[in-house]
């Protein structure tokens, strides 16, 4: 799409990206079976914690060969694992069930969330870096089943649909309702908010009809203004309701971390992070003994390093039971609980599988000068709330 003369960032990727550099194409002499309507479903309704509705997306996939699903992030600073890794995985089992997926680089929300400061042009260079990431970590960027759409553009470029829509919004609510959705920002209702911050959770409303989204996957965080659009939907009778598939939000390393912090270094792993930093994080990890509920560690494994590599190798000295590969999480947590498996050797393992997943990020920005020189500025830059 072509940008307006008052487009604040003219030179943004708005088409599909295809140039992915991490992952093998498929033979296109060998083509995949075709899935049953049971096995796209099973794919499709993995990627969500909470699914709203399952019988609408049951419908959805037995009627529509190519749903749109629709994801997005405010470009506010260094990208940590659950959003490099776990959305690689999930986008791509969305592409491999046949959805197309349309990212949406928020640059104007988190302008209006004060992120950077404020300031535009920083933020268009994390939006950048964080595209960089995923393309070295391995998202399914073939075959034009995914696009980075950068908010601005879009929503200069068609300006006419978006700005209505918003306004309709925020006419048939009110500002409790907003209020509510405040926590999408990683705000509290009790905050002293903005103007730009009021106005924030109708834009993002908007965008679920402006992308055409048949679901909505994004983070448990943002399932308020995604109920927000369905409720829409029945204020103005549409029938064809977003469905909701949020995924689960990692917590941070540290004990009563309900996720992670950008601000706070500790509390997660970023994506190219040393291999060194790497060990020392998870070394400083909560993980005590026996204990499964809230473990931080536990859940690394069980929402990174088993989608990824469909199992877990601990490697431990023979004394201690002996390396084991463990095929499922259930199997893991029932060794970990009864003290068969200890955090000595839980740890190392986890670092080990971390750092495999993330060497070809490293290798990526050190190797590509454009890569390098974003990440420089990026760290740069200071981190704003």
């Amino acid at each position: 799409m072509e940008s307006e003369a008052s487009d604040p960032t003219p030179n943004m990727q708005s088409l599909s990206v295809n140039d992915s550099q991490n992952h093998d194409s498929a033979s296109s002499s060998n083509p995949a079976p075709a899935m049953t309507l049971e096995e796209k479903f099973r794919i499709v309704r993995s990627v969500g914690e909470e699914c709203i509705q399952e019988d609408e997306l049951m419908n959805l996939l037995r009627n529509k060969p190519e749903p749109i699903c629709y994801d997005g992030f405010e470009p506010s600073g260094r990208m940590h694992i659950a959003q490099g890794v776990m959305k690689t995985i999930s986008v791509n089992k969305l592409t491999s069930a046949g959805c197309r997926v349309k990212i949406w680089i928020a640059d104007w929300f988190a302008q209006l969330n004060n992120k950077m400061g404020g300031d535009l042009k920083k933020i268009e260079t994390v939006g950048r870096y964080l595209i960089e990431i995923w393309k070295a970590v391995g998202m399914d960027l073939d075959g034009g089943k995914v696009e980075f759409l950068w908010s601005s553009k879009e929503i200069n470029a068609r300006a006419h649909e978006y700005w209505p829509r918003v306004m309709d919004i925020a006419r048939r609510n009110k500002l409790p309702r907003i209020m509510r959705c405040v926590q999408i920002m990683g705000r509290s209702e009790q905050e002293e908010l903005s103007a730009a911050q009021i106005l924030y959770p109708c834009m993002q409303c908007a965008d679920i009809f402006f992308l055409k989204a048949d679901i909505c996957q994004l983070g448990m965080d943002q399932r308020k203004v995604n109920v927000l659009a369905r409720e829409y939907c029945d204020d103005i009778k549409m029938k064809n309701k977003p469905i909701i598939l949020s995924h689960h939000m990692l917590p941070g390393l540290q004990q009563g971390q309900e996720k992670m912090s950008k601000s706070d270094p500790s509390s997660s792993i970023f994506m190219e992070d040393e291999e060194a930093e790497v060990n020392v994080k998870i070394k400083k990890a909560y993980c005590p003994p026996k204990v499964v509920e809230g473990n931080p560690c536990l859940e690394y494994v069980n929402y990174i390093i088993f989608p990824w590599f469909n199992e877990f190798k601990v490697e431990r000295k023979a004394e201690n039971g002996g390396d084991k590969i463990f095929k499922s999480y259930e199997e893991l947590i029932a060794d970990y609980a009864n003290g068969e498996l200890h955090p000595g050797d839980l740890k190392p393992s986890l670092s080990k599988a971390l750092n495999k997943i993330l060497q070809p990020v490293r290798d990526h920005f050190a190797n590509d000068s454009n890569a390098k020189d974003l990440l420089k500025r990026v760290k740069a830059y200071r981190v704003t709330r």
